[in-house]
């Protein structure tokens, strides 16, 4: 383990235990078994440590949920179990980040106002992969949206989705009842973006043509 990785470790041990604003550098060189001047080296102040710590917890949600999409359409699943899936585990990884501590709510917050820029460009990574995915699934499962409906407008919906149950769940806590909820909506919301499947023109059959021999005539 590098020395960079193991600040990272100790730093969000730190911000777990006391939140953003009652934690210091001191107390994250002391985590990582460091001096105060050997963990500026690597981090010129606790707001730049923050923010390589959020960086951090992004790229392992983005990675879980471009896992979890890739394990659910080799598993055959449809439109609404994929994109379930890779949500879910999106979510659930940014949730067990922060499992335990008492100040989920003001990392959430801190995160947008030390890491606005980061939070916008992860939001923007997130909704390209859910409308990747969308696309390559629609195309191999011979899908159609309705009209009007494009893949990055449903990965937007779908992300208005997870904003709107996160209003009831503002710290995702309890996980299982965020995502219960939240597999709901999805599911509801994919079904309403399907177009249904053309059914096969019906083909008469042809009429009979009777005989015109009279009685008693013969063949």
């Amino acid at each position: 383990m590098g020395p960079r990785t193991r600040i990272l470790d100790a730093a969000m041990l730190v911000f777990r235990r006391h939140g953003f604003r009652r934690s210091s550098i001191e107390q994250a060189a002391e985590a990582a078994g460091l001096t105060r001047q050997a963990l500026y080296h690597h981090f010129k102040s606790k707001e730049a440590l923050f923010r390589a710590v959020i960086e951090r917890l992004h790229e392992e949600a983005l990675a879980a949920e471009i896992a979890a999409a890739a394990a659910a359409e080799k598993a055959g699943g449809s439109l609404a179990d994929i994109l379930v899936a890779s949500v879910s585990a999106k979510l659930r990884q940014l949730a067990a980040s922060l499992d335990g501590s008492p100040h989920v709510e003001e990392l959430f917050s801190e995160h947008l106002l030390q890491a606005r820029d980061l939070y916008q460009k992860y939001a923007t990574a997130y909704a390209e992969q859910l409308a990747a995915t969308i696309t390559r699934v629609c195309r191999k499962q011979g899908l159609v949206l309705n009209a009007g409906m494009t893949p990055r407008e449903l990965a937007r919906c779908v992300e208005m989705a997870v904003n709107g149950t996160k209003s009831a769940y503002p710290a995702m806590q309890p996980v299982d009842a965020f995502l219960k909820d939240l597999e709901t909506m999805l599911r509801t919301l994919i079904a309403g973006a399907i177009a249904p499947a053309k059914q096969p023109r019906a083909v008469k059959p042809k009429p009979v043509r009777k005989s015109a021999r009279k009685p008693g005539d013969r063949r």
